[in-house]
């Protein structure tokens, strides 16, 4: 990829010189190309430290005095991405929203760690297939192939600095980058062996398979919000939690899927004794309230009895209400509840509700993105299918985290009937009334009245 130099003020150019300015003034910038937002907004951790506005170039400037250094993210919604900031850094990015991450290049003070993690950021996602073909090989065989990775990456960072001015802090982000990823993968192990062998009882795992948990820092603020460490910690508590219960507890009746509540006791009392960062203990926290009441679709005692378990423990009150907003949205999607009073826009710009859409039909809503383009072909493929087979019902795409230009046309390349493809540009409201925890979910309903408000679209057609 070619990085082309951008002009934004004098101040700023010092980004392209890769030196760091004497002040403790941090300037971030940069281009991008086909914006699908006017704005990009600058965050560290989850506090908002300021936005800047494009310009008629779709260019954009900040300028930070006295930062907290160390891992930052910016939003061009519905996109984001990690930026890693030193006091004293100028530093410009590149991007083409088409392609966001894969076009994202940073040039100047600290490019190298920044461009180091979204390499490695995109060799996961390439990875994430090698690996799951790896979850069928013996647990020593697998650890074997994991750790070899790890070594190649671990290589290939030590190659990338040479001769680079790298701050202690900004190299252990960019490991660990690579350790959680690897480590990740053999907290995924047991599940994904047993369920791609068929196998019915999970494998004795020799000490060293773990041997990294010895050196694990539950506490590291730094990293509190970083995905890789973030991912690892919910895989990590869920696997503990797991093994714990199938020696100690009566597996055979706790373990079921339609006894989430005893598990998920198990992984808030865990995530209680080891971890003392607020922040991260908050994230967890909400995590496991998310995957308990995501799983079970109910609003049941059980369901009672855990929220207020879940809110004895976190002290984050924008969760709590947030987890009391996921419990009020699944309960309005129970079978003989009226559609949510939601309103989309059409091709046409007007706002339409899903009543409207929904009146005098058997419909099903499923749901779709741009950014991935697998699911969204398999979908439109599937769709087209079942809709022969059901000529007595109306099929319904709404379009999620996707610009609007964007979405027109992928409509038009893909002569999709514009009469039955809706958009928003509220993607968070879209997503907490109608509980869209992934692409597949579809909602089913007859006339107004929901029918299935958690069916699959591959599944129950």
């Amino acid at each position: 990829m070619r990085l082309l130099l951008l002009i934004l003020s004098g101040s700023v150019f010092l980004a392209c010189t890769g030196k760091k300015a004497s002040s403790d003034t941090v300037y971030f910038g940069g281009e991008i190309v086909n914006p699908s937002s006017d704005y990009v907004v600058l965050y560290k951790n989850d506090v908002i430290l300021d936005s800047a506005k494009l310009d008629q170039n779709n260019r954009f400037a900040f300028s930070l005095k006295n930062i907290d250094e160390g891992l930052h993210h910016f939003d061009h919604l519905p996109e984001q991405q990690y930026v890693y900031l030193e006091r004293g850094d100028s530093i410009l990015i590149r991007l083409n929203t088409m392609a966001f991450d894969e076009s994202l290049v940073f040039s100047g003070s600290n490019e190298e760690v920044n461009n180091f993690m979204i390499e490695m950021f995109l060799n996961y996602e390439d990875e994430e297939r090698l690996v799951y073909a790896y979850y069928q090989l013996s647990p020593e065989d697998f650890s074997s192939k994991i750790d070899s990775l790890r070594g190649q990456k671990l290589a290939e960072l030590e190659e990338f600095i040479v001769g680079e001015d790298l701050s202690e802090e900004a190299y252990s982000m960019a490991k660990a980058t690579i350790d959680y990823n690897s480590f990740l993968y053999k907290e995924k192990y047991p599940f994904y062996h047993r369920k791609k062998t068929n196998e019915n009882t999970f494998h004795q795992l020799k000490g060293d398979f773990y041997g990294y948990r010895k050196n694990l820092d539950f506490n590291n603020l730094d990293l509190a919000y970083f995905k890789p460490y973030y991912d690892f910690m919910i895989h990590h508590f869920g696997n503990i939690s797991y093994m714990n219960c199938v020696e100690n507890c009566n597996s055979s009746k706790y373990l079921s899927k339609k006894n989430q509540l005893h598990l998920n006791r198990h992984k808030m009392t865990l995530i209680d004794s080891l971890v003392d960062v607020k922040e991260l203990r908050d994230n967890l926290f909400r995590n496991v309230a998310m995957d308990y009441l995501l799983k079970v679709h109910e609003t049941n005692e059980d369901c009672h009895a855990f929220i207020q378990e879940f809110e004895s423990l976190s002290e984050n009150d924008i969760h709590k209400e947030e987890i009391r907003g996921l419990y009020h949205s699944i309960n309005n999607l129970q079978a003989d509840k009226e559609l949510p009073d939601l309103k989309l826009e059409d091709i046409d710009g007007n706002m339409i509700s899903l009543k409207e859409m929904s009146k005098s039909n058997n419909t099903l809503f499923y749901f779709w993105t741009a950014s991935q383009k697998r699911h969204f072909k398999n979908v439109l493929r599937h769709i087209d299918k079942i809709s022969k087979k059901h000529p007595d019902f109306k099929f319904v795409g709404i379009n999620l985290r996707t610009g609007r230009k964007q979405w027109e046309n992928l409509i038009r390349e893909n002569k999709l009937d514009t009469t039955n493809q809706y958009w928003s540009d509220n993607f968070n409201t879209v997503q907490a009334m109608l509980v869209i925890d992934n692409l597949n979910k579809c909602i089913i309903s007859e006339d107004t009245v929901i029918v299935d408000g958690f069916a699959n679209v591959f599944k129950s057609f």
